[in-house]
């Protein structure tokens, strides 16, 4: 204030004041206007941070983190071993931005370790992702970004869990996404098999795991306490059962086969679409629209609840970027809006019907939420995805988002073929975090 007193008293001409202090005035707003504008972007990107796969921007699209030795494989590597992880991501805000990474050390359930980074990271804590290209031909412009790990600028040292933290203008509080990864010191070894459910009047829909760790060179000293088990159904952590305790110790083996435990519905099959290319119209689209964008409206889904269990060749809710129109994939693939349709009831007045997938990380938003249209019985709503190959299902939620019925409109069956990822961590006497000490994978089929 004293400041523009002074300059007001400088200026002799009483036009000239008038312009000064308006000029003056205009400056001051345009720097109020900007800085809440700035505000405004701050309070939106800044959201909690969430130890799970979640994208905090609607404008970070197709991502993808798997182990490099196979596409979309659980993102997972061997402490000390040649293995690598992959991120790859597009912006649709296009141009370049200024992202960094870093990761976090995490217990078995997915919290904070509160390990210094120093602890369980060698070389620096954090980096800067250069790995960028733009879109070429594309109607959606995005800007591509890849990241490996571990690299020499960022490289874990300990076994466990971690969460990868993408976030942006080197701001750790401005997270765009973040990634759960595994790195796994074996020192057990797991036999697994599914079975039918021990329930009677299950076994036709239910999958029970079975499993046995064999530790000869791990000596367990009290296996009630100092071991977790995990199994994951798909790799979806809401599908997913603990085990503070095994059924069965014996020398050098801990049996996990109680009657009541890991089991899980069988669900169905994934339903699919391919989208590869916009010039040719597969058996799941019904039609394409190219104009300043493109849409792919995709053939009316069934109920599949009352069906009788059919064979569908799926990936277990994977996706693969394609495109038959371009060089490179990742950069000549477009984007399109695609709509689907499901012809069901709705079950109940209050909930929502909607559609999941890895391409999502089965996250339920208002922008995989589907709208029910009561004259013609149907569920309709949109996504925009990246050209290629895609699994999805249909699920049932309360108002708050919480999962109600995950196959009703897909029903269950014994038969499904499904992916179980089985976990075993391993927390030492006096130790301060868990170990992962074994990891398996096996599918039904």
């Amino acid at each position: 204030m004293c400041i523009t007193l002074l300059l007001c008293s400088l200026v002799t001409s009483r036009m000239k004041k008038k312009l000064f202090l308006f000029i003056l005035f205009s400056f001051n707003l345009a720097f109020v206007y900007a800085q809440k504008k700035n505000d405004i972007r701050t309070s939106f990107s800044r959201q909690e941070l969430r130890y799970e796969d979640y994208v905090y921007i609607p404008q970070i699209k197709t991502v993808e983190f798997y182990n490099r030795d196979k596409e979309q494989s659980f993102p997972i590597i061997t402490l000390g071993s040649n293995e690598e992880l992959f991120l790859a991501f597009d912006d649709l805000r296009g141009g370049s931005r200024y992202f960094s990474y870093t990761l976090e050390h995490c217990t078995a359930q997915w919290e904070s370790s509160r390990l210094s980074p120093i602890e369980y990271l060698e070389s620096f804590t954090e980096d800067r992702i250069t790995d960028y290209r733009y879109s070429f031909n594309t109607l959606q412009k995005y800007t591509h970004y890849e990241l490996i790990l571990p690299n020499f600028t960022v490289n874990p040292k300990l076994p466990g869990n971690y969460l990868l933290k993408v976030y942006e203008d080197g701001d750790p509080k401005n997270v765009i996404l973040t990634r759960r990864m595994h790195i796994v010191k074996p020192m057990v070894n797991i036999a697994a098999e599914i079975v039918p459910s021990t329930v009677v009047s299950q076994r036709e829909k239910q999958q029970k795991v079975n499993f046995t760790i064999h530790h000869p060179q791990l000596q367990i000293q009290n296996p009630y306490l100092d071991v977790k088990t995990l199994v994951i159904q798909n790799g979806r952590p809401r599908i997913a059962e603990w085990a503070t305790k095994p059924t069965f110790v014996r020398p050098n083996q801990l049996v996990y086969n109680d009657v009541k435990s890991f089991i899980f519905n069988g669900g169905n099959e994934f339903r699919h679409f391919d989208i590869r290319s916009f010039r040719l119209q597969t058996e799941r689209v019904g039609d394409i629209i190219q104009d300043t964008s493109n849409t792919v409206i995709l053939l009316p889904d069934t109920d599949w609840s009352s069906q009788a269990y059919a064979f569908v060749f799926d990936e277990n809710g994977d996706f693969f970027v394609r495109s038959q129109e371009g060089r490179d994939s990742r950069t000549d693939a477009d984007y399109a809006k695609v709509e689907f349709n499901l012809a069901a009831d709705k079950p109940e007045k209050n909930g929502n019907a909607y559609v999941v997938g890895k391409f999502n990380s089965y996250q339920l938003n208002d922008e995989n939420k589907l709208v029910y249209d009561n004259e013609k019985k149907r569920f309709r709503g949109s996504y925009l995805l990246k050209q290629g190959v895609y699994d999805y299902h249909y699920l049932w939620a309360d108002e708050n988002g919480r999962i109600v019925n995950d196959i009703l409109f897909s029903g269950s069956h014994y038969e499904t073929g499904n992916r179980y990822q089985i976990f075993v961590y391993y927390r030492p006497p006096g130790g301060r975090w868990e170990e992962l000490v074994g990891f398996a994978e096996i599918g039904s089929k």
